[in-house]
């Protein structure tokens, strides 16, 4: 029976099997991997694509190329804070992510790993977290640091507000201030729209996660856009991803520049969440899963765009 509870815990549902982090690495270690969301490493890709934005934006403005050790400190700080963020929210919600069918076998409800365990994980992960963040500029690190108090809230607001998802973004968009901060020691109009763009992308994208547990919520009166939004979820979520695109227009024109490549990279990324918006079913969220990782794609398309007109620049 303990095998088979086991072999199952390791195929979490919004995981995917058999991977190849779970082949490497002893068995004892997979409750802390899965803890950390190391087995969903599209939670660290989400939260860095804004960070890399934000410096690649920050080199394009001053004409320079990327900042490609920036780039790698925002990649080991994104997994090590995912982690950390990801372990703390388990230890706040433990209680209801037993009541919910794609939480209950996560280490902590399961019991798999001790509450005191996941307590002295979480923190050794944002001491890793710090440490990187201890390589930047004063102000960026102050900056990082004033992220704490809305990353020590989220867990929380599903028990007060329909809106968790708008806090959710206002932390996860933290990088987006981060990769300009680094660069310039200060904040402009350019990554305050980035910022701005970025909160409305995260709040649409964990609405259409959010679907999956829209049934369960209900009977344990979770909170959450999704049931907000209800039968208007896609009109919804297409407001807030236009939202994010023209506030994404508005941080790329402040910086003086209207380059092609920069342009091309933000209409594919508006293409893709189009396509999203026109695949959300809130009748049959069985894709909502798919719909919300496809967002690593179309960050990556803006990534690309930015990263194109850097190359064209330096060629020039």
């Amino acid at each position: 029976m303990k095998s088979v509870q086991a072999s199952s815990a390791l195929a979490l549902p919004d995981a995917k099997p058999s991977q190849l982090i779970f082949t490497l690495t002893p068995a004892a270690w997979h409750p802390y991997l899965q803890l950390a969301r190391l087995d969903r490493p599209i939670g660290w890709w989400l939260l860095v694509l804004p960070c890399w934005w934000s410096s690649l934006l920050a080199s394009l403005s001053q004409r320079q190329p990327p900042r490609v050790l920036d780039g790698l400190l925002f990649l080991a700080g994104a997994i090590a804070m995912r982690g950390a963020g990801s372990t703390y929210n388990d230890l706040v919600d433990r209680e209801i992510d037993a009541l919910v069918e794609r939480t209950r076998l996560r280490p902590l409800p399961s019991g798999r790993v001790s509450v005191k365990s996941a307590k002295l994980f979480a923190v050794a992960q944002a001491l890793i977290g710090f440490v990187v963040l201890l390589c930047f500029n004063r102000f960026a690190i102050a900056l990082g640091i004033g992220s704490l108090a809305i990353i020590a809230a989220y867990p929380f607001m599903k028990r007060i507000t329909s809106w968790p998802q708008a806090v959710l973004g206002c932390a996860f968009a933290w990088g987006a201030l981060m990769g300009w901060a680094v660069q310039f020691g200060s904040l402009s109009a350019s990554p305050l729209w980035l910022y701005a763009g970025s909160c409305f992308w995260i709040i649409g994208y964990d609405t259409i996660y959010a679907l999956m547990d829209v049934s369960d919520d209900a009977i344990i009166g979770v909170k959450s856009t999704a049931r907000l939004f209800g039968a208007h979820v896609r009109l919804c979520v297409g407001a807030l991803y236009s939202a994010a695109v023209l506030c994404f227009e508005l941080a790329l024109l402040s910086t003086g520049r209207a380059g092609f490549w920069m342009q091309a990279g933000l209409a594919g990324f508006a293409l893709h969440l189009f396509w999203q918006v026109m695949k959300i079913d809130p009748e049959e969220t069985s894709g909502a899963l798919a719909l919300f990782r496809a967002n690593r794609g179309a960050g990556l398309i803006f990534l690309a765009g930015l990263g194109a007109q850097i190359i064209q620049d330096q060629l020039l």
